[in-house]
């Protein structure tokens, strides 16, 4: 489609803002060229132009947060001026339709966008999505994210695991892998977790699971019935939450602080409402990094015992330690089979593999196996291939001592532009997070959405609490960005917390 002097006109901008066919082809990219001005009496206004857009934002052409075409490149492909163009989004702007960001450009505002007392000024809408949402969200400073940097990851590597596999086994993707797991890799884990774990089991006791998420979702599915009781700390990892509520738990919360847990709270909500189960994240805890004491540990097993109290121990970060490795799991001390281990490794070795496993003694392995069995028929045989042989190697403790001094660099390079605010934390033992305290009279909602408009993504606090409640905390992720996007994003985070 093609504009000329006799086809551009009010009525065909008209036309384009009202109808689906017409809009959908002004300024596709076959139409990126330029093209006159049309005459005084056929020039477009910026009303026009402004209904235009507005169409093919309602359209879900342009989504929230979605950066506009530059007014350059508007007022190239459309033939109209620049100073039409530049009106029109001016209008936009003005009653909360687009926003700017300062040298970036133009973007679509959420729906609640309103204009404050100051006309001239925008307060963008307040978040109150999920984590899920959240995580969507396109965020050049990404300090919502508990990932590590792709660039941090052994991707080169694969290519030759993945030839060896096939060489090793030509008839991989000609076969479902067990529903329970490959066995040379339930072997294989068997024996890591005797020597570095310092537990014992069977290759029968283990289930591999497609990342820790499906695991929390088949021990859910397992064992929650609608009104059971469950543990969980406060404040505790969001997407468990959320499988948890979905499968009609009630919850009770155990508070956590620097010393860890409150054991006497612990014991008297055991006895008073008999939990389903318990769910924890002793090691780098998700989100505050928190490491639980080995003499709490060993209390803790002892109480679910006696309650008969399953603990759900959640584990995907006891590799990441900055010092002295963290104490033994949880599973390490049970002698009673009280509790289960999801263990994952997807994180630190390969995401796209989304390999995790969990340990349990019987009969709830049989159980777990059962809902699996229902669930996928098994984690992808070729994905667990891949990570055995990796797993086997050399490379991988290289990796490990490696990854572990590039990401204290990057906590210790976010730790230093905080100590130019006023904000709290406790530094972490390891993981991939800072829980970071607000003053008081900041607020972490309108924090977050000014934050978002400029490009910073981060995590309230009140994500992390069963009851969404309110929060001064907010978690920081210093995996996934790298040192000078860590400095440029939380100098541009505390000036935006300065100027509210």
């Amino acid at each position: 489609m093609t504009f000329s002097r006799d086809t551009i006109s009010s009525k065909h901008i008209d036309a384009l803002a009202t109808t689906p066919q017409a809009a959908s082809s002004f300024l596709s990219p076959a139409t990126q060229q330029s093209v006159e001005l049309p005459d005084t009496s056929a020039r477009v206004s910026y009303r026009q132009i402004s209904s235009y857009i507005e169409a093919r934002i309602e359209r879900g052409d342009w989504q929230a947060h979605e950066r506009l075409p530059s007014v350059r490149q508007l007022s190239r492909d459309s033939g109209m001026h620049r100073l039409t163009v530049f009106k029109a989004y001016q209008h936009l702007k003005t009653q909360g339709t687009i926003y700017a960001r300062s040298k970036s450009g133009y973007y679509v505002a959420p729906p609640a966008v309103h204009t404050l007392t100051n006309e001239n000024e925008l307060e963008p809408a307040l978040f109150e999505g999920t984590m899920n949402e959240l995580h969507r969200l396109p965020a050049r400073y990404q300090f919502s994210q508990a990932l590590i940097d792709p660039n941090l990851l052994p991707n080169h590597y694969f290519t030759e695991y993945t030839k060896k596999v096939f060489d090793l086994y030509p008839k991989l993707l000609g076969t479902y892998a067990h529903v329970q797991g490959d066995l040379e890799l339930r072997e294989l884990l068997a024996r890591y977790f005797s020597q570095h774990s310092r537990f014992y089991l069977e290759p029968e006791e283990l289930l591999i699971t497609s990342g820790a998420q499906q695991a929390i979702f088949l021990i859910a599915e397992a064992w929650i019935r609608p009104g059971d009781y469950v543990l969980v700390e406060s404040p505790t990892y969001a997407t468990a939450l959320d499988v948890f509520r979905q499968k009609g738990a009630r919850f009770l919360e155990v508070s956590t602080d620097a010393d860890g847990y409150n054991m006497e709270q612990i014991e008297q909500l055991m006895r008073q409402y008999r939990p389903r189960l318990f769910y924890v994240n002793p090691t780098f805890h998700n989100p505050t990094g928190l490491c639980i004491p080995a003499e709490q540990r060993k209390q803790l097993v002892d109480l679910a015992a006696q309650h008969q109290c399953l603990l759900i121990e959640d584990d995907t970060c006891s590799d990441m330690y900055f010092g002295a490795a963290p104490p033994p799991p949880l599973f390490a001390y049970d002698t009673e089979g009280y509790t289960v281990y999801i263990r994952s490794f997807s994180k630190y070795i390969s995401p796209g593999l989304r390999i995790a496993c969990i340990a349990a003694r019987q009969p709830w392995m049989q159980m777990l196996i059962s809902c699996k069995s229902l669930t996928d028929g098994g984690t992808p045989l070729l994905n667990q291939k891949v990570f055995l042989h990796y797993f086997m190697s050399d490379r991988l403790h290289r990796h490990l001592d490696t990854l572990r001094i590039a990401l204290r660099i990057r906590m210790e390079t976010m730790q230093t532009e905080l100590q130019q605010s006023n904000w709290h934390y406790i530094e972490p033992q390891g993981g991939l997070n800072l829980w970071v305290e607000l003053p008081p009279e900041l607020s972490v909602s309108r924090l977050l959405s000014h934050a978002l408009t400029e490009g910073i993504s981060f995590v309230p606090g009140s994500l992390f609490d069963y009851g969404k409640r309110p929060s001064q905390h907010i978690r920081l992720s210093f995996s996934f960005a790298n040192e000078t996007l860590i400095q440029q994003g939380m100098r541009e985070l505390i000036r935006i917390a300065d100027e509210l």
